[in-house]
C-alpha cells in the first residue's frame, strides 16, 4: 500500500512554494507559475506527517473495490431528470449508515448530512449530483469489458456519488476530528432543465454554509474554480393561421421564428470572455398548406462572464421581439392581431470566478501533489459550483478519480484504475480547509 511520507510531502510542497509548479490547461499567472503560500504549504506538511491522516490515505485505498462496487450499484438505480425520488431515498439510507447526524432529504429532493467539528471553524457542504440526463425506462444495467464499466450514468455522476461515500467512511475509520461541520450529500437538478435547482435551494435553506466542493467524474489533477454561466429560453411564436392559399396575407409564427434566427445567427460575441450562443430545438406548424399558427425555439446563451452574458440576453430578446414585429409589418396586419412572441426563461446558470490562488484553490492545487499528483487549473466550466461562486462562496469542482468517456451517451465508461486517488484527494483538500483540531487552522474563512 502507497505511503505518503510527511519528508515526500514537504519537499513537494517546499518546491511548490519556493521555484513554482507549472500550470496545465486553464488559466495562469503571467509567469506561468503556481506558487502556494507559506500558509498552505505548512497546513499540508503538518497534515501529511500524522499518522490518522495517513491511516485515512491508505484506508481509500483499500477501500477501493468497495467503492466500485457502490458505484455500480447505485447506477442501476435509475435517476432521470426531475425524477430522482428513488435514488435519493437509497442515497439517505447510506448517509444515514455511515453515522451521519441529521439525514434528510429536503424539500427540492436533496439528500444530506452532517459530521459536526468541534464548533471552532467554518462549515463546508461536499456534494455529487444524484441525477443522469437518461429519461425514465433507460436500461442502466452495468456491464464490463476489458476492465471498464459501461452504463448510462456510471461515470457523470455515480462517481462522485461513490467517492463521496468512500471519504465519508475514511473518516469514520480514521475518527479524524474536524474544526468546522462537514455536509455531505447528493443534489437533485444539476443537468440539463434542472437548472441547479438542487444546490439553488440548498445554499437559500443555508445561507450560512461557508465552502463548497462538489464532485464530478474525472481526474484527481483537476481544480474547477471558474464557472460558465447559461441563460436559457423558450420561445413561442404565436399567430392566427389559417390556409396556406386560402388565407394568404396573415403572418406566419414560422416565417418570424426564421428572421429572428437569421438574426441571431448574424451576432459577434468576444472570444474573451468566451460567449456563446445557438438555437438549439425549432418546431411548430401544422401540415406543409397552413400558414403556421405556432412556432417554438430554445435559445441556449453561455459566458465566463455575467457581464457579457447580460449583454447577449438583451441582444437575443431584442431580435426575439423585433422579428415578430417584422412579420406582422411584411403583411400590413397590427401587431395586436398578428403574431406575438412569448418568451420563457428555462434555464439559469450564473457566471462567476475566484483568483487562481484562493485559499481553496491552494489547498486543492497542495492536496493533489500530496498524493503525488499533478494538479490542472481547468478551464472555466458549468457544474453544481456555478450558484455558490456567483454568491461569493469559496466553491471548487473536484474529479472522483479513475476515467471515464461518452458521458450523456447510452455508451457511457467508466475504467477504475486507480480511482481512489480522487477521493484521497478529496480528503485531504477537505481537512485543510477546515481544519483538524489540534494539528491545522482551517483555511476556509468562517463568513458568519
Amino acid at each position: 500500500m502507497k505511503k505518503f511520507t510527511a519528508a515526500a510531502t514537504a519537499a513537494i510542497l517546499a518546491t511548490s512554494l519556493l521555484t513554482g509548479t507549472a500550470l496545465a490547461a486553464g488559466p495562469k499567472p503571467k509567469d506561468h507559475t503556481y506558487v502556494l503560500s507559506s500558509e498552505v504549504t505548512q497546513v499540508y506538511t503538518n497534515l501529511m506527517s500524522d499518522q490518522t491522516i495517513q491511516k485515512g490515505l491508505e484506508f481509500i485505498q483499500a477501500d477501493h473495490d468497495n467503492t466500485v462496487q457502490e458505484q455500480i450499484t447505485i447506477t442501476e438505480i435509475p435517476a432521470p431528470p426531475f425524477k430522482e425520488e428513488v435514488r435519493a431515498e437509497d442515497y439517505k439510507k447510506r448517509l444515514q449508515e455511515l453515522g451521519l447526524q441529521d439525514v434528510k432529504i429536503d424539500s427540492e429532493g436533496n439528500a444530506y448530512g452532517v459530521r459536526p467539528g468541534t464548533g471552532d471553524g467554518p462549515t463546508l457542504f461536499v456534494s455529487a449530483h444524484l441525477d443522469t440526463v437518461f429519461p425514465e425506462g433507460t436500461d442502466t444495467t452495468v456491464k464490463e469489458q476489458d476492465g471498464k464499466l459501461y452504463a448510462p450514468g456510471i461515470n457523470d455522476d455515480v462517481r462522485g456519488l461513490a467517492a463521496l461515500l468512500s471519504i465519508v467512511r475514511a473518516f469514520n475509520e480514521t475518527n479524524v476530528q474536524t474544526k468546522g461541520d462537514i455536509i455531505f450529500g447528493g443534489t437533485v437538478g444539476e443537468e440539463g432543465l434542472g437548472d441547479l435547482r438542487g444546490v439553488k435551494a440548498f445554499f437559500k435553506e443555508h445561507p450560512q454554509v461557508d465552502g463548497f466542493i462538489s464532485i464530478e467524474s474525472g481526474s484527481p489533477a483537476r481544480i474547477t474554480y471558474q464557472a460558465t454561466g447559461s441563460h436559457r429560453y423558450s420561445v413561442t411564436y404565436k399567430g392566427p393561421g389559417g390556409h396556406s392559399f386560402g388565407a394568404f396575407g396573415l403572418p406566419s409564427a414560422i416565417h418570424a421564428l426564421g428572421r429572428a434566427i437569421s438574426d441571431i445567427g448574424d451576432l459577434k460575441t468576444p472570444t474573451e470572455p468566451k460567449t456563446t450562443f445557438t438555437v438549439g430545438t425549432v418546431g411548430g406548424g401544422t401540415s406543409v398548406n397552413s400558414i403556421a399558427a405556432e412556432a417554438n425555439m430554445q435559445i441556449d446563451m453561455r459566458s465566463n462572464s455575467e457581464e457579457e452574458l447580460l449583454k447577449l440576453e438583451e441582444k437575443v430578446l431584442k431580435i426575439v421581439n423585433k422579428a415578430a414585429g417584422e412579420e406582422n409589418k411584411r403583411w400590413k396586419v397590427e401587431d395586436e392581431k398578428g403574431v406575438k412572441a412569448e418568451i420563457e426563461l428555462i434555464g439559469d446558470r450564473p457566471a462567476g470566478t475566484q483568483p487562481a490562488d484562493a485559499l481553496n484553490v491552494q489547498a486543492a492545487w497542495a492536496s493533489a501533489e500530496a498524493i503525488g499528483v499533478e494538479p490542472q487549473l481547468s478551464g472555466p466550466s458549468s457544474t453544481d459550483s456555478n450558484l455558490p461562486i456567483s454568491l461569493g462562496i469559496p466553491s471548487l469542482t473536484l474529479g472522483g478519480g479513475g476515467t471515464g468517456g461518452g458521458s450523456h451517451s447510452p455508451g457511457e465508461w467508466f475504467d477504475p484504475t486507480d480511482a481512489y486517488q480522487g477521493p484521497q484527494r478529496i480528503f485531504l483538500t477537505i481537512l485543510g480547509l477546515v481544519g483538524v483540531e489540534g494539528k491545522t487552522d482551517p483555511l476556509l474563512a468562517d463568513r458568519n
